[in-house]
């Protein structure tokens, strides 16, 4: 199996909102890949601009970040030429890696917006570099930048940053530094296509964590009525566990629970309540972990907060 690391580089409309295309907020405009053998040494390359179609003037910012001219875009080929000379490119046996989840999200969007067949296998699992790095390096919980990264790592920037060929470069050589038996399970899902049906829901089980993927509903009541939605397996055995704290809102689409395993203790859970990538449904992301008593204690006031909200709200009602 290859490792494709994969950069972006994408424009956006010069006029802002006003004159954005909704269905390609970013159009790509280079593409950027190394492809790295087993041993983690690049065996092939890939870079080439993208001729824009929609946006054919550079947003200020992306003219202060990028590397090209509209003299380069003008005379380089269009998306659905490039795109599929890419994945002839990545061949049948690939992971794609990139440095956060974007890059596969506007990837994708811009094959549907030209009515290209996505080429990707569903669910697509992928290797998210920034979370690697943190996993190795920090908490497993903050999301650094590449430069960060490669001044961390103390590697010479003899490239700039913000070209989709020099960013795969920084992000290959960042690779090469993991203990790949510690990480290469701690794949990431992509959920530009969320599952369609129970039967797709998506189950991953890590050594710390547990992740479930739901299909779509039609509401977010839906979501949260569902019994696989709000179930809370041990993530550890798996046995369906009681529990301690029912789902409560935490904040935003964010709701927190806590249950209680005999055999693994606490099981800290987590539900995220996502938008489809055509805003007209939901599904859920959960997340369960083993949890400490301090951790509890947390969930525990979290929720001992939102009742005192509550509280406080209905007395102001009353007395309005």
């Amino acid at each position: 199996m290859d490792y494709i690391v994969l950069d972006l580089e994408w424009n956006q409309s010069p006029a802002g909102k006003s004159g954005e295309n909704r269905a390609i907020p970013f159009e790509i405009i280079e593409i950027g890949a190394l492809k790295l053998g087993e041993s983690m040494q690049i065996a092939d390359r890939f870079h080439e601009c993208v001729r824009p179609q929609v946006y054919q003037r550079l947003h200020f910012k992306t003219q202060e970040l990028v590397h090209i001219s509209m003299k380069e875009l003008r005379d380089a080929r269009c998306f659905p030429e490039v795109i599929a000379d890419f994945i002839s490119w990545c061949g049948d046996d690939y992971v794609v890696c990139t440095w956060g989840s974007m890059d596969l999200e506007e990837l994708q969007r811009n094959i549907e917006f030209y009515h290209l067949e996505n080429p990707f296998p569903k669910p697509l699992l992928f290797y998210d570099v920034q979370k690697l790095f943190s996993r190795t390096y920090e908490d497993g919980h903050s999301r650094r930048s590449l430069e960060y990264a490669v001044e961390f790592l103390h590697f010479q920037k003899s490239l700039s940053f913000h070209g989709a060929y020099e960013d795969t470069c920084y992000t290959a050589m960042i690779m090469q530094q993991f203990d790949w038996e510690r990480v290469k399970m701690y794949l990431s899902v992509d959920y530009h296509r969320p599952p369609a049906c129970k039967e797709d829901e998506i189950y991953l089980n890590f050594p710390d964590y547990a992740k479930y993927v739901s299909r779509l509903f039609d509401t977010k009541e839906e979501v949260m009525e569902d019994k696989t939605v709000t179930a809370t397996p041990c993530c550890v055995c798996g046995r369906f566990l009681r529990k301690r704290i029912r789902w409560f809102p935490s904040g935003g689409k964010t709701y927190d629970s806590l249950s209680w395993c005999p055999d693994h203790g606490y099981m800290k859970g987590k539900i995220r309540l996502k938008k489809s990538a055509d805003d007209r449904q939901y599904y859920a992301v959960r997340v369960l972990r083993p949890a400490d008593g301090e951790d509890a204690a947390e969930v525990r006031e979290k929720r001992e907060n939102l009742r005192i909200k509550r509280k406080s709200r209905r007395k102001q009602k009353q007395e309005t």
